[in-house]
């Protein structure tokens, strides 16, 4: 639908987050481990995918999961996860070393209704030299350690420095407690494979403490195990959080700007957090004036508060931006495919002078912020902004947050380029298909995800409050 008021509130929390259900779109394979392209995959992977809907175990075997070595098939085994929406393949021997492999779902996994995949899904990557037999560690959870005010009505989500491997993540290897009574509830892989969500079966008490917590059970595609147990606290508050499930960034949540060819400034810009590029080469983050670290792991600059790093820079900097550039990319797909959305076709593409309620937002055009724009609501509600063209935002305009609301939770899917104007002030995690520029004096309390380049004038950048 098409509105064209310039206050819009939503009064019915619609969770447009996807599904399992056998009605739905022709499943896709939504991601993969290792990623499509990928190098240096340690000769112990397993390797995994995740489906955008539920899969028929049964149809998930070693003749619908195959793992190839040239045209030769590598013996091993397929396992369906619990709620039917990963698998994995477990090859009986250790890969061959600095080997191009291809892995092919077929388009006879089918869904329990019998919908199958339109295609095939094929992708490669290569292998390194060696093993993995580093523990995965916890990099972030949501709600964070001691957090307070969690909405009763939320999933509590961990996120891993590596892939995991999704059967052992489940009910008795993530566990959450109110005192000592376990919380009913599902436990599920993420899309980027690094994260697992706990989805209660009923809303959490209001006013109370809880503890998750994560047990040495739970290994990565490697078969490592976290190296101790991991647990952390939060206390609820008394509201729902309104709008879709927040998108998983995984490891790309690590970085304030990440791009995948380059990252460049016009000096002096402000940016707090850590910046990245992969697999392009630090040569390819220009105008910061980089200082290397002594240990080659990352860099320093005048212009940042934080760290930038890159693809060629010392261990384990370029397997980490290998991931976080997979679970952007997993990110990205996740929040283009959220269906159903609450408002389309939003003021035909122009949402100035809006004031937006959550929800899931779509567009099929170029999305123009020419006067100031408000996002209203709390501070555990989300919004996700879809768009297939892109998204241009005037100079000296301003988005603006109330109620509450805060940047973590707003996400903008651009399949375009994504500009903002001279002296612009913008909230929220964009998540572009190309590239991402901010002109002359322009603001951003967010994140910029770009799978091509960031262009930074003179800008400022700064990551959202945990």
């Amino acid at each position: 639908m098409a509105l064209t008021f310039s206050a819009i509130f939503v009064t019915s929390p619609l969770a447009a987050c996807g599904g399992t259900d056998d009605t739905g779109d022709v499943p896709t394979v939504s991601s993969s481990n290792p990623m499509d392209g990928a190098s240096g995959v340690p000769l112990n992977a397993k390797v995994s995918v995740v489906f955008s809907r539920a899969m028929d175990p049964l149809s998930l075997t070693t003749s619908t999961f195959v793992v190839k070595q040239g045209s030769t098939p590598v013996s091993g085994t397929v396992a369906a996860g619990a709620d039917g929406t990963t698998a994995i393949f477990t090859p009986t021997s250790s890969l061959a070393g600095n080997t191009v492999f291809t892995g092919v779902i077929t388009a006879k996994a089918r869904t329990p209704a019998g919908q199958a995949l339109a295609k095939d899904h094929t992708w490669s990557f290569t292998t390194g030299a060696t093993a993995d037999t580093a523990p995965p560690e916890i990099s972030a959870t949501n709600p964070s350690n001691n957090g307070t005010g969690v909405a009763i009505n939320a999933k509590i989500t961990a996120t891993f420095s590596k892939a995991m491997d999704p059967l052992t993540l489940k009910t008795s290897t993530f566990t959450v407690k109110q005192g000592t009574t376990l919380v009913p509830g599902t436990v599920a892989y993420g899309t980027t494979g690094t994260t697992a969500i706990f989805t209660p079966t009923s809303n959490l008490a209001g006013n109370m403490a809880f503890t998750a917590e994560l047990s040495t059970g739970v290994l990565d595609l490697e078969g490592n195990p976290l190296a101790r147990a991991f647990s952390w606290s939060f206390t609820t508050g008394t509201t729902e959080s309104r709008g879709p499930a927040p998108v998983g960034l995984g490891m790309a949540g690590n970085y304030v700007v990440l791009a995948k060819t380059a990252i460049s400034t016009v000096p002096p810009s402000a940016v707090t957090g850590n910046i990245a590029v992969s697999p392009a080469a630090a040569t390819f983050i220009t105008g910061f004036s980089l200082v290397a670290d002594a240990t080659n792991v990352f860099s320093t600059s005048s212009q940042l508060v934080g760290k930038a790093y890159a693809a060629n820079y010392a261990v384990p900097t370029p397997s980490n931006l290998t991931t976080a550039i997979s679970n952007m990319e997993s990110a990205y797909s996740d929040a283009a495919g959220r269906p159903t959305p609450d408002f389309l076709e939003l003021g035909t593409g122009n949402i100035g002078g809006m004031t937006l309620a959550p929800g899931l937002y779509k567009w099929t055009s170029t999305v123009t912020i020419p006067v100031d724009v408000v996002i209203s609501g709390g501070a555990n509600d989300v919004w996700i902004f879809q768009t297939t063209g892109d998204l241009t935002m005037d100079a000296g305009k301003k988005v603006t947050l109330s109620g509450g609301a805060q940047a973590r939770n707003i996400f903008w899917q651009v399949a375009g380029k994504t500009t903002f104007g001279a002296n612009s002030h913008f909230e929220g995690i964009v998540l572009s298909k190309t590239d991402i520029t901010l002109q002359t004096g322009a603001t951003m309390n967010g994140r910029a995800l770009a799978q091509t380049q960031v262009a930074l004038q003179q800008a400022t950048v700064t990551q959202p409050a945990p």
